[in-house]
């Protein structure tokens, strides 16, 4: 341990979900004025680690310990008001209110039992100020800010709540490189200032410069404390993050590549400020995998496809063009299926039964003269717990109470009632114990075998090089790496993502 006394000490932390142990044991120390980068793959626990420092989960075990002193950070407000704020990569700003409004929103200053526009006014200049942005008027819409200047109100937002440590989440994500400079110079001003930043980034470039020291998470679990960021080889750092532990179990990759018609093509697809530039084509009995770190347009490009956002360019299936404008139902009639990343959020009605939501797309095929066939859809659904083998084998249960990995195979069950020529699955294990992922990678190999195109996203490198025929890398929108599985390794998809090159 340094011989400065840590700002933060994190020691032990575990934290557990339904079926997923996120948090293994993970340590962190922070110093008063450093810049602590946080590094891992997705999926590697930080952000349930800095949701855990944020006050917004609960760790199961482990203690936190700030300023010498063992705290508990019961809530997002408790760990405000001890100097703990949080900047996600989503930014919680408020665009119809001004940017004083936004700073000062859930403790504006007040006079006499009422609020004080003029004072918040006044300690927004300031504080925009400090932050070298007095340009920035406290009485601008934010929603008319640029990025980088929401960014900088962000900040201002941080500092108003007499901040001792700030956690950054992908802050540069959406700033444009010379707005990168400008975020790096109220860095340096704040831990000049003692304020601690721990700042997440994939971008290794960004570690060296801003960076003072570096944790590595993999697994859930703390590989490396306190690398010096300057000095540690890039090679080191993808090595780190790359051993695991979570087993992968995949059935055995076909000898030969997918001899299909051409299913899926997409031609020229952007998708403003997401995806730019994107074409690759599917076969039938194909698994196609993109690979590509949050943010790096794979999800962007399976909801286009899906008709879920407008773009430009060109999909057709089969040889039928897409319409930018058709919408899911287009897609769905065209024959395609989704499997969203949030399946319990945007995939299922978590209150009704099984079979309600493995018919859900096919309502259409029980409905007689306005009347469901009851009899015909639980049939249908009894035919497709017993083809997946879903546990427990209750067509009539509630989805809510079955794991992550039966609630997936619900998902698919539902398009398997149909003839479906391409599935899109987004992070199609997530939320699943490695049980049942040896169960859904067999499933989608046998739908891949049977002739079905099958489009693939996922966060863990390994996931899709295991499962996937042929995989397109991807960083910041656009495809800088396409290749056959079996000539990739996890070492050199991470460096090409992450260090942007194509080797």
């Amino acid at each position: 341990m340094s011989e400065v006394t840590p700002l933060l000490l994190m020691r032990g932390i575990v934290k557990q979900f339904p079926g997923v142990r996120a948090l293994d044991g993970v340590d962190l120390e922070v110093l008063p004025g450093e810049v602590h980068c946080l590094l891992g793959q997705n999926g590697a626990g930080k952000s349930t680690l800095i949701k855990t420092l944020a006050g917004a989960h609960q760790p199961d075990e482990g203690t936190i310990t700030l300023n010498g002193e063992e705290v508990r950070l019961s809530s997002p407000t408790a760990a405000i008001r001890l100097g703990i704020t949080t900047i996600y990569q989503e930014l919680d700003l408020v665009d119809g209110l001004s940017v004083a409004e936004n700073v000062f929103l859930g403790h504006e200053p007040a006079r006499m039992g009422f609020v004080s526009r003029g004072e918040a006014a006044r300690a927004t200049r300031e504080l925009l100020a400090r932050l070298g942005h007095a340009e920035i008027r406290p009485s601008l819409e934010v929603g008319r800010l640029s990025p980088a200047a929401k960014q900088v109100v962000s900040m201002a937002r941080a500092l108003s709540h007499d901040t001792r440590l700030i956690i950054m989440d992908e802050p540069s994500a959406a700033l444009a490189h010379d707005e990168v400079g400008n975020l790096f110079r109220i860095i340096r001003e704040l831990t000049s200032q003692g304020v601690a930043v721990v700042y997440i980034s994939h971008r290794l470039e960004e570690i060296r410069e801003i960076g003072d020291r570096v944790t590595v998470l993999k697994d859930g679990r703390t590989v490396a404390v306190g690398l010096p960021a300057k000095e540690t080889p890039t090679s080191k750092v993808v090595s780190l993050m790359t051993g695991r532990n979570v087993e992968y179990v995949f059935p055995p990759r076909r000898t030969e590549p997918a001899a299909g018609n051409e299913v899926l093509r997409v031609e020229n697809l952007t998708v403003p400020g997401h995806v730019s530039d994107v074409s690759f084509s599917v076969r039938a009995g194909e698994i196609v995998g993109l690979a590509g770190l949050v943010g790096s347009g794979r999800s962007e490009i399976i909801e286009a496809v899906y008709g879920a956002r407008r773009f430009s360019g060109q999909v057709m299936l089969e040889g039928k063009v897409v319409r930018r404008r058709g919408g899911t139902t287009g897609a769905v009639r065209l024959g395609m299926g989704l499997a969203p990343e949030e399946r319990k959020a945007q995939a299922l009605l978590l209150d009704q039964s099984v079979s309600r939501n493995i018919s859900l797309a096919s309502l259409g095929r029980y409905s007689r003269l306005g009347w469901m066939d009851r009899r015909r859809e639980a049939a249908d659904a009894r035919e497709m717990v017993r083809a997946l083998d879903m546990r427990p084998a209750d067509p009539e249960r509630p989805i809510k109470t079955l794991s992550g990995g039966n609630q997936q195979k619900a998902v698919l069950a539902r398009w398997l009632l149909n003839d479906r020529k391409l599935l899109l699955l987004d992070e199609p294990t997530r939320g699943v114990d490695v049980g049942a992922r040896a169960e859904l990678y067999a499933l989608v190999r046998r739908l891949a075998d049977e002739g079905i195109g099958v489009l693939l996203v996922s966060s863990e490198v390994p996931e899709v090089l295991g499962l996937a025929d042929r995989v397109l890398v991807l960083r910041e929108g656009r495809v800088i790496r396409e290749a056959g599985a079996g000539e990739l390794d996890e070492h050199a998809v991470l460096d090409m993502i992450m260090e942007g090159s194509a080797l």
